[in-house]
């Protein structure tokens, strides 16, 4: 689809939006890029050092929140922000993230123009980034305050908690450059939210937290071990209120399977390079062609509609009396926190667990309807914007000196080809992914869908990348061929 010519001509008409970040970006502080050849063992080190940070931060509660303070207003989408309810972490990447998926998007849509393959740019536009990511904090932080997430807090104590939060974001953005720079491995932001996840999975194993309403512990493995002692198997083993229980396990190792087999599924477009004849190779176009992406994005979505429904019913309609704000969401409170019970949220959030989804059959049916069709609109919208369509990975290919075998070297039969394969893994791949999130809520997987197709890819990435730094430290004459 080509760009739409609105959007060319606004970036046409701020070729400079990028450099308007110059005299700002100068203030902030910056990761230099090792001058020398950093070790496995090294990168391992700060690695490791940046991980027990964010963990430690993860556990620091924030001083001076007051009590009674409304719901969590992350909720589901903590997995993916690697955020932690009334700690240091409490935004966790969400800034960053937002900030780069701004940036991104308009790059990619042309309303800004920036030329990655200049250094000058690329620098300007990690710069952007960061000026972004902190000015989402602060945008954050004033709305958790002023909404009242944190109860009735004196002036002094608004000051503090946003003290608080803005140096917290700052450090997590460095730590996350850190590693980018190459002190470490991988990407920060790809091992905070791992981390986070596999934090959850232990949780829900074995929280020795309890007894609960059922007379068992939170975790599973030790409820299931309490019901065994008291001769009823079935009650630990299968748990109502969307407590963690062993099917909740069972389902989770088999999401991880399913995420793993559906990761390695993809077409090998033969390719030749030009420069170098007789030198072959492989073009992998992936089933999850977008990854991660639309499930991502749908979740977020889900759970900002949920976030700002919840506002409004706290702050208008408490007594669910207002018929069309009850068209949008009724909720009811418990001890549990506030409950949706009707409305359009009521189906847009899943009944978690198998006792919940055989009560609410019809629900299920419209929460996963909607949840799989708004990933595949975000799969489609992303190859467009991100430039992974036919039109642009061709034109890539040829720029790269490749070109496909039995085709001329030209960008127009190349695009011929990659579009019998690229729309339809890209919705295939959203059906696919959105699927696998749906199933995993309903029947109360650990972590959540969302945090098992992230943290499997995650940890898949972090494999590759360990294998490669193991290569290239033992075998120094493969570097150039690894980029290095």
């Amino acid at each position: 689809m080509p760009a739409d010519p609105s959007l060319q001509r606004l970036g046409e008409a701020l070729p400079r939006f990028i450099e308007l970040f110059k005299p700002i970006v100068r203030f902030f502080p910056d990761i230099k890029k090792p001058e020398r050849k950093v070790s496995f063992n090294e990168k391992l080190l700060w690695t490791a050092l940046a991980l027990v940070l964010y963990l430690i931060m993860s556990e620091v509660p924030l001083l001076g929140v007051g009590q009674g303070g409304a719901d969590d207003p992350l909720g589901a989408m903590r997995v993916i922000f690697a955020s932690s309810r009334g700690t240091l972490m409490e935004l966790g990447i969400g800034p960053i993230v937002t900030a780069g998926l701004i940036l991104q998007i308009l790059n990619g849509s042309k309303m800004i123009n920036v030329d990655m393959s200049n250094p000058e740019d690329r620098s300007l536009f990690t710069g952007a980034s960061k000026v972004l990511a902190v000015g989402m904090t602060l945008f954050e932080a004033l709305a958790f305050i002023i909404g009242g997430a944190y109860g009735q807090l004196t002036v002094p104590n608004q000051l503090g908690i946003l003290v608080q939060l803005l140096a917290a974001g700052i450090i997590l953005m460095l730590l996350d450059e850190m590693l980018q720079k190459g002190w470490g491995i991988g990407s920060g932001i790809s091992l905070f939210i791992a981390a986070g996840v596999v934090q959850m999975i232990w949780w829900d194993l074995i929280a020795p937290v309890g007894p609960l309403e059922d007379g068992y512990y939170l975790g599973s493995i030790i409820a299931f071990v309490q019901s065994l002692q008291v001769g009823e198997p079935l009650t630990g083993f299968v748990r109502s209120g969307g407590l963690p229980d062993m099917v909740g396990l069972i389902i989770t190792g088999v999401v991880i399977l399913a995420v793993v087999y559906v990761s390695g599924i993809k077409v090998n477009v033969p390719v030749s390079y030009a420069r170098y004849r007789g030198f072959r190779g492989k073009f992998p176009i992936k089933f999850l062609y977008v990854s991660n992406i639309p499930v991502i994005f749908a979740a977020a979505l889900f759970g900002n509609i949920y976030f700002i429904t919840q506002m409004m019913w706290q702050r208008y309609n408490p007594a669910n009396a207002n018929f069309w704000l009850n068209l949008l969401g009724k909720f009811s409170t418990g001890e549990g926190g506030a409950e949706p019970i009707g409305g359009l949220i009521y189906y847009l959030s899943p009944p978690r667990g198998l006792t919940a989804l055989m009560e609410h059959p019809v629900k299920a049916l419209i929460y996963a309807a909607f949840f799989i069709i708004v990933c595949v609109f975000f799969a489609v919208t992303w190859v467009e914007v991100g430039g992974m369509d036919a039109k642009s990975v061709s034109k890539q290919l040829i720029d790269s000196g490749m070109q496909i075998e039995g085709f001329r070297r030209s960008s127009a039969p190349i695009q011929q080809l990659l579009k019998r394969y690229i729309p339809i893994v890209t919705i295939l791949g959203g059906v696919t992914v959105g699927a696998i999130a749906v199933f995993a809520d309903f029947l109360g997987a650990f972590g959540s869908g969302t945090g098992i197709l992230l943290t499997v890819g995650i940890l898949e990435q972090y494999y590759q990348l360990l294998v490669r730094e193991r290569v290239s430290e033992m075998f120094p004459a493969v570097r150039s061929f690894l980029g290095e």
